[in-house]
């Protein structure tokens, strides 16, 4: 596969505002580790492999823990998840499935009892920051890294 274009050289404002957004959102205080699952389970429903080397990579930098990275896809059947992780990744695929789900009372119910509405703000921000990313680097193709030693 070969990239299509590079987006943040064609319109090089429009992807500093996202990357902006997304410092923002990092900066806003909401919890890091769930922030790195949610960018990695949108980015796997998403097929964005870019995506999803970047976020384990930054994941394990920050101290996440390995195991739940690798059964963040299967969350459902993995004890490592508690009750907030949970809720999260709920919302975090309804909200990336949106045309599929249009985001069922059930699933805001299960985020609205363990989060403020401050941090249900917070997570649906980076829920749709992570998909715009998504859909910048899967349309354009953008290749991840290969680490040396790999053929």
């Amino acid at each position: 596969m070969q990239t299509r274009m590079n987006i943040s050289q064609l319109v090089p404002d429009l992807y500093r505002a996202v990357a902006s957004l997304d410092g923002l959102i990092r900066k806003s205080g909401f919890d890091e580790r769930l922030m790195h699952l949610i960018k990695l389970r949108a980015s796997q429903i998403n097929g964005c492999a870019f995506c999803v080397d970047l976020h384990v990579k930054e994941a394990l930098a920050d101290g996440v823990d390995p195991q739940s990275l690798h059964l963040v896809a299967a969350w459902r059947e993995s004890p490592l998840f508690d009750s907030r992780d949970r809720a999260a990744l709920e919302w975090t695929e309804c909200v990336t499935r949106l045309a599929d789900t249009g985001t069922p009372d059930a699933a805001f119910d299960l985020v609205r009892d363990v989060f403020s509405e401050l941090e249900i703000a917070q997570l649906t921000m980076t829920i749709g920051t992570i998909n715009m990313w998504n859909r910048i680097a899967v349309s354009s193709r953008m290749q991840h890294p290969v680490d040396s030693g790999r053929s």
